[in-house]
């Protein structure tokens, strides 16, 4: 490692601003473009800019991307258990950008506006059936001692098959490792998905600048 690339890995970030910004669309070359190519585009046209960023590293974007869309689209678990995976994990990492794209994810999959809200106060709250409320609890185990309880893991046994069982441990894996990505490079939430803040660390609604900056 030269003197230059260590001061430069060891340069703290600024406040202001991203530590990696999303790469500008003017500054893709063409194997960007093709690696970005099968993306769908936000509704202003432009990509997430967790892929604009990820795309700095291609031959890691390039592993990467199959396998976090296979979880996400292709998975074995349904659309509400997923979701409620991510956006539980997104909490427990404080991953406001990780929150603020999959908000919109959970509406879709069926998780209710209020469920969406309650996901920061955890498994024990009142009000979730105790299939949601296994799915949150699996979520803080493997996010604190990475690895289910043998009573958790019986529960989930009990209504999933043995591939679903992985897929909730990986997928629980997956949102970790894309949070210390986004978190640590400061990725900013994209404007028109930041309305929905990241509950703060009591599960109370933090306002809107954790959610929509700098989280994964």
């Amino acid at each position: 490692m030269t003197d230059e690339h260590q001061h430069r890995s060891d340069r703290p970030a600024a406040d202001t601003g991203p530590r990696l910004a999303p790469l500008p669309e003017d500054s893709w070359d063409r194997s960007t473009r093709e690696l970005l190519a099968p993306i769908p585009r936000d509704a202003d046209g432009h990509l997430a800019n967790i892929f604009t960023t990820l795309v700095r590293h291609p031959g890691l974007f390039r592993h990467f991307l199959p396998f976090g869309s296979h979880l996400l689209r292709e998975g074995r678990l349904p659309g509400r258990a997923r979701e409620l995976l991510i956006l539980r994990t997104a909490y427990n990492t404080r991953a406001g950008y990780e929150w603020g794209r999959h908000v919109p994810l959970a509406r879709a999959a069926g998780v209710t506006d209020e469920e969406i809200r309650r996901v920061g106060a955890g498994p024990d709250t009142q009000g979730w059936t105790p299939a949601d409320a296994r799915l949150l609890r699996a979520a803080d185990e493997l996010h604190r001692n990475a690895r289910l309880s043998a009573a958790t893991w019986s529960a989930l046994a009990a209504d999933h098959d043995e591939a679903q069982l992985i897929a909730i441990t990986m997928l629980v894996g997956q949102y970790h490792m894309v949070a210390f990505f986004l978190n640590s490079a400061g990725t900013p939430l994209e404007p028109g998905y930041a309305s929905d803040a990241l509950p703060g660390p009591d599960g109370a609604l933090a306002d809107t600048a954790e959610g929509g900056h700098g989280h994964g």
